[in-house]
């Protein structure tokens, strides 16, 4: 129960923080809204048919992916401040050890991504009507594993160096490795055409399995490897928890 409780109010300081930036909660919204309009009106009318029938249904999954991603990813702009003011030295004194202060900056990111989509989820069961209980259940995993990723990959990338155009750098490479390099917004035999012998790095791109997941549970698509896509997520996040434990504990330390 300590060890809970520790992590816990490490998690709680990130979450305040995080309702602190309401202007920027607020233009990140807009945003998320805007490409779903945007991309809605623009391709609806370009997109071939016989490849996405109603593209408004197509993107708004991806939009709801979107809106995790970019919300748990936000943590790691907080931890590279941090980290540059030197903020470290105030956080190695708290009586946590170093796997609460990991693991609560991690769930402080988790929950950032689930407040934040809450609003998009709504909005995907007015547009796409709602799922049963089991794929509910399976909409929420995906989730879960997808903010645990993001915020490990966030908190990683941040942590890698303390000049701040390097990580703007790094971070920025990430956000169009993500965002374009997955079926967010273009289906997967259009990727084929475009990436050519890179389309398997969209297959395996957490945000694509993430995204198969949501279009299988509001009913776009009737199935999908359902096995592949949690396992390959689980792998993504346990793989992004042991590096950001690594990366970042040396950093406080370091």
């Amino acid at each position: 129960m300590d060890w809970l409780r520790g992590l816990l109010l490490v998690a709680q300081r990130d979450l305040a923080r995080f309702w602190r930036n309401i202007y920027w909660l607020a233009g990140q919204l807009a945003m998320n809204i805007a490409d779903l309009v945007i991309f809605a009106v623009i391709f609806r009318g370009l997109v071939n048919p016989a490849y996405i029938p109603d593209y408004i249904r197509f993107i708004t999954p991806g939009i709801l992916c979107l809106s995790i991603f970019i919300s748990a990813f936000s943590i790691g702009r907080e931890v590279g401040i941090e980290l540059r003011r030197e903020v470290t030295h105030y956080l190695v004194s708290l009586p946590v050890t170093r796997g609460q202060l990991v693991a609560g900056r991690i769930l402080g990111g988790v929950l950032r991504g689930f407040m934040y989509q809450a609003g998009f989820i709504i909005l995907a069961v007015v547009l796409m009507g709602l799922p049963s209980v089991d794929k509910w259940l399976l909409i929420l995993t995906a989730s879960l594993l997808l903010a645990v990723t993001m915020s490990g990959l966030s908190i990683t990338v941040s942590t890698l160096t303390r000049d701040f155009n390097l990580q703007a750098a790094i971070r920025s490479l990430v956000y169009f490795v993500f965002f374009f390099v997955s079926n967010v917004f273009y289906p997967e035999k259009a990727l084929a055409v475009r990436l050519g012998s890179a389309a398997p790095f969209a297959y395996y791109s957490p945000m694509s399995m993430t995204v198969n997941i949501y279009r299988y549970g509001f009913n776009y698509v009737s199935s999908i490897d359902v096995f592949f896509n949690l396992t390959g997520l689980i792998v993504w996040s346990t793989l992004a928890v042991l590096f950001t434990y690594k990366v970042y504990i040396r950093n406080l330390t370091g």
